[in-house]
């Protein structure tokens, strides 16, 4: 006898069915829900999601249809329906323009700077304050490393120049010791360190309450059966805390990758006299000044529309590089 044969004996033969024998049965039909059904269901949900969607498409759709002035030789006094159309020429100058090409390397570099640099210290504050012990001492330090999320970019201007200014604190205090006092606000050099500070000293607090909720889903017993095998405090971080951290870190990185050529309009229009447009201008003071300042306002709508488009193509790149790794990102596969 042949193995295949032999084979064939051993297995089983397929449960006949009423459609004819060996046939395997389909399987059972998925039942739709109506949309109606699901509108019933949900309307609680939706009513209260109302008045976000409305102030969305006021604030945010219906503005884009002004997009329509990068075409055009836009005047305020004609309005877009009496403007010249200039077609693709505002475009041709936006790429053809120094000054742009200047904005678009500084927002670039302030980028992948603060990318570095500042998107890390949030998670890493995280962790350190997931393993304090103490509630009310854990409460305590996020309350204050939370607070000057609250303040304005002027007030938070102000105090660092109080501090670290030509007349600041730290340079009387190296005035009355005999050195040169210290030069940070108005010095080209240190100005990505300057608005990174800034950006962690202002905002890493809200950072840390976005991971620390990310963290508490975790299951501490977790933590106590990985104790048990022998596991110490750095493979329970890697081998529990950080896969918990995983889906919130890719989507906040993608959501920032999504913002990267916003890097902070008035942090960065308050502090361009004193250090000096070349170092400063980035693409959206670059519109502000081109449009409203000069009064170009076709220039300004087709270069802050290919911000626009960059941002977008950002966002779906890094969704879709999300969905290879196995990650939901912003939004699910459809």
């Amino acid at each position: 006898m042949s193995l295949g044969t032999a084979a064939r004996e051993a297995d089983p033969a397929p449960a006949a069915t009423p459609g004819g024998a060996g046939v395997t049965p389909a399987p059972p039909a998925v039942r739709r829900i109506s949309l109606l059904t699901r509108f019933k269901r949900d309307k609680s949900m939706l009513i209260m999601t109302l008045p976000a969607v409305l102030l969305l498409v006021v604030f945010a759709y219906i503005p884009m249809a002004g997009n329509i002035i990068a075409w055009q030789r836009f005047s305020p006094y004609t309005g877009f329906l009496h403007s010249p159309w200039v077609g693709w020429d505002n475009f041709a100058r936006v790429f053809s323009n120094p000054d742009f090409i200047n904005a678009v390397q500084n927002t670039l570099t302030i980028t992948v700077f603060q990318l570095v640099f500042y998107f890390p210290v949030p998670i890493v504050l995280a962790l350190l304050l997931n393993s304090v012990l103490s509630p009310r001492l854990k409460t305590s330090i996020q309350a204050i490393v939370y607070l000057p999320h609250f303040f304005s970019w002027v007030l938070v201007i102000t105090i660092f120049q109080q501090m670290f200014g030509g007349a600041g604190l730290i340079s009387q205090v190296l005035r009355a010791a005999g050195r040169e006092p210290l030069a940070i606000m108005t010095d080209p050099s240190t100005f990505l360190l300057l608005i990174t500070s800034q950006s962690i000293w202002k905002d890493a607090g809200w950072g840390i309450i976005i991971f620390l909720a990310a963290l508490s889903t975790v299951d501490p017993a977790q933590y106590e059966a990985a104790a048990v095998d022998g596991a110490g405090r750095w493979r329970r971080m890697w081998h529990i805390t950080l896969p918990a951290m995983r889906p919130v870190v890719i989507l906040l990185l993608i959501l920032r990758l999504g913002d990267s050529l916003s890097v902070g309009f008035e942090q960065l229009y308050l502090q361009r006299d004193a250090i000096g447009a070349a170092t400063t201008e980035v693409i959206d003071t670059y519109v502000y000044f081109q449009g409203v300042q000069y009064g170009d306002w076709g220039f300004a709508a087709a270069a802050g529309l290919m911000k626009g488009v960059v941002s977008l193509a950002l966002v779906l790149g890094a969704n879709k590089l999300a969905h290879v790794f196995g990650e939901a990102g912003v939004y699910k596969r459809s």
